[in-house]
């Protein structure tokens, strides 16, 4: 028996799944092995319309359920998820590439978003202000936004709907998910879990397709409130300009061109271990992983040689197969970016310390992990953000010159840097023009803390009850009173 069907239903709305008309369907391709996976709806305006009347019908109900009841579907639907973990996994990398080990990785820790907003469900708290005028009191009511249009990319496709799902539900919002159309069938299995978990008709809708005319409706439509986003800047761009005529609410996390600086008196060895670990996850295609990687001159050659010996030994194929480390790009778009920024490189003086080649057949997604030496600022490699599995490294010998360096980019998502010095890990950490720093530490999106960019990395917070606020407005109650 097949894992996944020949024809997938991918539109719920109501608490109804619809019937793929051939007529208007995407085929969803293996990007390991270029070959069809299934055959999905192509839905559009239309489809976007019923979906969004029918969460703004259960907004009323939902929005008013207690936190309690709320939190129980959640917690319900994070041990559905964790008991189905390891075939989600392999449907995750069938459709988007990834290492099985890290599909698995990523499910599990979708699965923890709806715990942590499970929790967090109840604790919604308002104020009571304390007032100058004698006969004032004064209350600040937390109330959901209303209704959510969540729009998912590809390189996450089950922990980036969890991650705005999770706080979107808690709050008492009511949603629409637009995933991407690289990697629908991830999100077809999460709203299956909700289905079973017990949420309510019209709560959780999805729709497929389409992505220019999904989202013009969640644009246009006056019912939807509030737009969660995870994507390029220029998308992210387009979002703010097209919902100012409504001045709806925007979560945007955007685009990352992240930084590590490595100091001379870093480990060396956790250094290079977590440094290979962040760029080459997902194969690069992660908006918080290093895109650049400047190294103390004391410690540049060391540092290099220890790197190249532990990339030399990964391996890139079909991510079903158990010792992949780094599978395919998402399709030929991506490869060829990549492909692009390395010949950009190359043109303009930079030396090839391990990789470079295309890997395996040339007409596949593929490409071998590879460092670059001796770059320099004017590359495309070190302005632009690559999403595919190059480091650059560059020598650097004085603190403040790297740290201008590394804020030296209109994104601000991630950054991180490697030193055993206390009052450097806080100097340094207070100059990054960043909205996440790591310090001896490259994985820092969890649950229970915040998680977003500053400049061009958008705006808003996911995780922790950071999360949650997006998703409440607050709402001033004047009593006036006998005094």
């Amino acid at each position: 028996m097949s894992l996944i069907d020949k024809v997938t239903q991918s539109i719920y709305i109501d608490g109804e799944w619809l019937k793929v008309d051939e007529a208007h369907s995407d085929i969803i391709y293996n990007p390991a092995i270029l070959e069809p996976l299934t055959t999905i709806s192509a839905g559009g305006e239309a489809e976007t319309k019923k979906a969004i009347s029918a969460a703004h019908r259960a907004f009323k109900s939902w929005g008013s359920m207690s936190g309690r009841k709320r939190s129980r579907i959640l917690y319900k639907a994070h041990e559905l998820m964790l008991a189905d973990a390891e075939r989600l996994g392999e449907i995750l990398t069938m459709e988007q590439g990834k290492p099985l080990k890290e599909a698995i990785g990523e499910v599990k820790g979708a699965a923890g978003f709806l715990l942590w907003y499970a929790e967090e469900a109840s604790r919604s708290y308002g104020e009571w202000l304390p007032s100058s005028v004698r006969s004032k009191r004064m209350i600040v009511m937390p109330q959901p936004v209303g209704v959510v249009g969540a729009i998912t990319p590809w390189n996450f496709p089950s922990s980036m709907i969890t991650r705005k799902l999770g706080p979107a539900l808690a709050a008492g919002c009511t949603v629409v998910l637009k995933p991407a159309p690289e990697t629908p069938l991830s999100a077809i299995e999460i709203v299956k879990i909700f289905e079973q978990a017990g949420m309510p008709p019209g709560v959780v809708n999805l729709v497929t397709g389409d992505a220019e005319a999904i989202g013009q409706e969640m644009l246009s439509n006056k019912h939807v409130r509030h737009i969660t986003f995870t994507g390029s800047t220029a998308v992210g761009k387009y979002l703010m300009r097209e919902s100012a005529d409504q001045v709806k609410k925007l979560s945007l996390e955007l685009g990352g061109h992240a930084p590590i600086i490595i100091f001379e008196d870093a480990d060396l060895d956790k250094a290079v271990s977590l440094s290979l670990a962040s760029k080459f996850r997902n194969n690069g295609q992660t908006c918080i992983c290093a895109n650049r990687v400047y190294v103390h001159e004391s410690v540049a050659e060391t540092f290099q040689t220890k790197l190249q010996k532990q990339v030399e030994t990964l391996k890139v194929g079909n991510g079903l197969e158990e010792d992949t480390d780094l599978g395919p790009l998402i399709n030929a778009q991506a490869k060829d970016k990549v492909q692009t920024h390395l010949d950009d490189a190359m043109q303009k003086g930079a030396d090839i310390v391990c990789g470079g080649d295309t890997a395996e057949q040339p007409d596949s997604y593929f490409m071998s992990p590879t460092v670059l030496a001796g770059v320099t600022d004017d590359m495309r490699i070190m302005r632009e953000e690559t999403f595919g599995p190059i480091m650059p490294i560059q020598i650097f010998s004085d603190e403040q010159a790297v740290i201008e360096k590394a804020n030296d980019t209109d994104y601000g998502l991630a950054a991180y840097f490697f030193t055993e010095n206390t009052s450097r890990a806080i100097r340094v950490s207070e100059a990054l023009d960043y909205g996440i720093i790591g310090v001896n530490d490259v994985f820092p999106a969890v649950p229970e803390a915040p998680f977003g960019g500053v400049k061009q990395s958008g705006t808003g917070k996911e995780g922790g009850h950071h999360g949650m606020d997006e998703f409440l407005e607050k709402k001033l109650v004047s009593l006036g009173i006998e005094s």
